[in-house]
């Protein structure tokens, strides 16, 4: 099994795109930063609607966005790489121009842009994981998309940095936050459609003797089903603990606020480090055990909460530690794991349907964290706790397909000729802007 055992700055940039591409990853996490998590505030104090219309108008549009996931999975498997991730920020350039142009009191205008927001924001991911898998190979890959998300996490870190210093300034400051982020979105798509990328078309499923199912992307029911519980995790920082800390806690939002900034400089410290580490590890076992971590970590909440006042909230927020830990061992798994089992034909089918698994569990999470709190921190930790563990359970187990997560490297490997994956992707990338000339 293929290990890394370094960083390497340069060759690792290479890995992710390229420096243009790396750019615009920043300048597309940058604005991203500045605007969605104030979007209900823009609701609010720009458009003067309600708080519970503005909630259920930017969780229609996250659900309704994940419609247009088969057809972005069906465009990656064309070739079109560079061309989807540029289209899913204009996507959202437009959504932001949509919401500058929403008149005061109009809801349905403001549906409308959270909607395509939201089918920006859906088609990001699935995008950018298949241009990354198109350029490394291997575990070279699985740093790569690591770096991306750290990267990712920074830009978002400072541009909520930013907003948060102008929101003194109320609706000006929140209108103009709003043209920053559309000017953002812009430039990321400009830069990234300039890296001019494609995927150099693959053998069919009748060419490459994989049968006749090979056609479609492989099922991985049990890791798309687990997937929608994983996810959950990513919103106990943002969601979980500050319900937790401040309305049965009772404890100062400050240490709400620590929570997240933790969370935040520790993914952003450590995704890639973690990610190097394990990778002497198959990814399937590194899912599980970010499963066991998870589980662990919700545990500690709930023995946490059962210390007295004054000592709860420091606890929680040293557990906040290893459920962090946990998000990153998660998130340096489970798409690498997705981008390793799939054929190369059908790549970006595999990624959607993981895309709309995550979607999914992003978007019920906030309700059922919300409906479990009351009950008391039994039913919230202790629900968690046992699924996250059936999930790990299920991972572990499912076997479909499993030994293709070595046996792909082999043939990342074999296809560069005896050449390390750079090489080869070197030679697809000039293969294919000798195209993009052409053209």
């Amino acid at each position: 099994m293929e290990t890394i055992t370094k960083i390497r700055p340069r060759a690792l940039v290479r890995a992710c795109g390229g420096p243009r591409y790396a750019v615009a990853l920043a300048v597309d996490a940058l604005g991203t930063g500045l605007l969605r998590p104030f979007l209900l505030l823009y609701g609010v104090m720009v458009l003067r609607l309600s708080a519970p219309a503005t909630g259920i108008a930017m969780t229609a549009g996250i659900v309704v966005g994940l419609v247009c996931m088969p057809a972005v999975g069906r465009w990656l498997d064309r070739g079109a790489r560079s061309t989807v991730v540029a289209a899913s920020m204009l996507v959202r350039a437009a959504g932001v121009a949509l919401l500058l142009a929403t008149p005061a009191g109009h809801v349905w205008p403001f549906a409308t842009a959270a909607l395509v927001l939201g089918v920006g924001n859906q088609a990001w991911p699935a995008a950018h994981a298949a241009l990354v898998a198109t350029v490394a190979h291997g575990r070279e890959r699985d740093t790569a998309l690591a770096a991306g998300r750290a990267l990712r996490n920074a830009g978002l870190g400072v541009g909520a940095l930013l907003a948060t210093a102008c929101l003194a300034g109320g609706a000006t400051a929140l209108r103009a936050m709003a043209v920053a982020t559309g000017i953002a979105y812009l430039t990321a798509a400009a830069l990234a459609r300039s890296v001019h990328l494609r995927a150099r078309p693959s053998a069919g499923p009748a060419e490459d003797g994989a049968g006749a199912g090979a056609g479609s992307a492989p099922r991985m029911c049990a890791l798309l089903a687990a997937n929608v519980v994983y996810v959950f995790c990513l919103n106990v920082p943002e969601i979980a603990l500050p319900l937790v800390l401040v309305t049965q806690l009772h404890a100062s939002p400050v240490w709400s606020a620590a929570v997240f900034v933790a969370n935040t400089v520790l993914v952003v410290t450590l995704q890639v480090p973690v990610t190097v580490l394990m990778s002497r590890f198959p990814r399937r076992t590194v899912l599980a055990v970010a499963g066991v971590v998870l589980t662990a970590s919700y545990v500690g909440f709930l023995a946490a909460a059962s210390l007295g006042p004054g000592r709860a909230a420091p606890a929680v927020a040293v557990v906040s530690v290893v459920c962090t830990l946990g998000e990153i061992v998660y998130a340096g798994s489970a798409t690498a794991l997705v981008t390793a089992l799939a054929p190369a034909h059908a790549l970006g089918r595999a990624l959607a349907r993981f895309e709309l698994s995550t979607g999914f569990g992003l978007a019920v999470s906030p309700a059922v964290i919300t409906a479990l709190a009351p009950h008391g921190p039994g039913a919230l930790w202790g629900g968690l706790a046992g699924a996250t563990l059936l999930s790990a359970c299920a991972v572990a187990a499912e076997r479909d397909g499993a030994g293709k997560d070595a046996a792909e490297e082999d043939r990342g490997r074999a296809s560069a000729g005896g050449d390390g994956p750079f090489q080869q992707a070197v030679q697809d990338v000039l293969f294919l802007r000798g195209e993009a000339g052409q053209r």
